[in-house]
Order: structure tokens, then sequence, then C-alpha cells
């Protein structure tokens, strides 16, 4: 609970007991309900509940107390403690798996190596909680189980959580060389489509043209009847 005191029901009882404060002053300090608060000084409700006394542990004032018993609408505020602690970071070590969800791991690191090729061998040892000697075995199948291994989730097996499998196959993503897109067919660009391709050049250009071929006389119509007549004519002379 934010703004709430250490301890609230044992601090409510302590409070029901020393002070003259309403049971909605102590129910809105302790964060508590009224009728709960009814219930302590009933003697129906923390009776085992040994009181804890504000005061001593910094949470609240004499001053303070004595404003709510002097104004039964004063709402009473959590002293600000002055000594700060410094904040403690959270320690990075192995994950602790329970004992019935260790038998899982060679099912989880399957899982990982068949969906996730590009995930180091750091990052599945991470997720999984295992050893490299363990994940070599799986990835070269020596492993003592190997036929018996069925691929899990390890999310669904409480290895690892979701926030931590994304976390981990998304930084694997951005160190993992990126391939070149093929794309398939595409358009031809237009200013080839438009271009003009040159005329073909023949064999006349290279070599130059041959020279004309000279005109050739028509021959002279013949008649064979004069021809015979003069040769009768030769015949009859040398008789």
């Amino acid at each position: 609970m934010s703004n709430a005191p250490l301890m609230p029901k044992a601090t409510a009882i302590w409070l029901v007991e020393n002070t003259s404060l309403t049971f909605d002053q102590i129910a809105a300090f302790c964060k508590l309900h009224p009728l709960e608060v009814k219930g302590i000084a009933d003697g129906e409700v923390g009776a085992g509940i040994r009181g804890h006394d504000p005061i001593t542990s910094g949470q609240l004032t004499r001053e303070e107390i004595a404003k709510g018993e002097a104004d039964s609408d004063y709402e009473l505020k959590l002293a600000v403690s002055k000594v700060r602690l410094p904040e403690v970071k959270p320690r990075r070590g192995a994950r602790y798996t329970p004992l019935s969800r260790r038998q899982d791991r060679p099912n989880a690191i399957l899982w990982l190596i068949r969906n996730h090729p590009e995930l180091k061998d750091a990052q599945i040892m991470r997720l999984a909680g295992t050893t490299k000697s363990t994940l070599q075995a799986i990835r070269d199948r020596t492993h003592w189980n190997s036929a018996q291994l069925q691929p899990l989730d390890p999310v669904t097996l409480g290895l690892c959580s979701q926030i931590d499998l994304d976390f981990e196959v998304a930084r694997a993503a951005k160190e993992r060389p990126q391939a070149v897109p093929d794309r398939g067919q595409t358009l031809v660009p237009a200013e080839v489509t438009t271009r003009r391709e040159p005329a073909p050049v023949t064999q006349a250009e290279v070599f130059g043209s041959a020279a004309p071929a000279p005109a050739t006389q028509p021959e002279p119509d013949v008649n064979l009847d004069s021809v015979f007549a003069k040769l009768k004519d030769l015949k009859v002379k040398e008789d």
C-alpha cells in the first residue's frame, strides 16, 4: 500500500489502545476499513497481534497524534523518514529453477534451438538456466535422453518470462547482420523503356556500296523468214 505504515494492523491496535483518535482517523491512517478498526476495539479482530508503536519507529509524531485528538476531522500524516537508504540494485545471478521443473530444461533448450537459431549459447543458458555442457549435448544430440526430448516453450514451462525471451530475441536480431532482401521482379526504369535504339548498321555502310552493273543492250529482233529466203537465193545463184 502507498503511504501506509509498516504493520498497519498492529499500528491500529496500538492507536486504539493508547490514543483517543476516532475509528475513521485510525482507519484512514492505517489504510484499513473503519469496521475493521471497530472490530479491533471490540477484541474481535487481531486478538493475537501485539500493538506496534508508530512513534518509536518514526512513522508518527506525538504532535501529529495531538492534532488528531484535538480535531476529529484531521487526517494523520505519515512522518517522512530522515534517513534515506541507498537504492538496492537487483543482483543478476543464476536463475533458481524449482526441482519440479528442472527435468523440463532439456525440452526448453531444444525449443529455443529450433525456434530461435539466432540466439547465442549464452542467451539460451540465461533463459533456460542451463550449463554449456548440457546445451552442447542437446545441440549435438549426444544427450542421454535425446530420443525422448520434445521441444516445449520455456515461457509455458515457467523457466523464463515472455519479456526476457523477447528481449534476448530482439538483442540477437540487432547483432545479426542484415541480409539484403530479395524484392523479386521489379519494373524497368522509364529512361530504359523510352530510350530509342540506334538503327542497325548494314554491310553496305561498313564496306561501301558495290559499282552498278553495266546496262545490257536489248537483242535485235531477227526475222527468220527473211533469213531463210536469202539463203535460198544464195544457193540458186551458186548452181
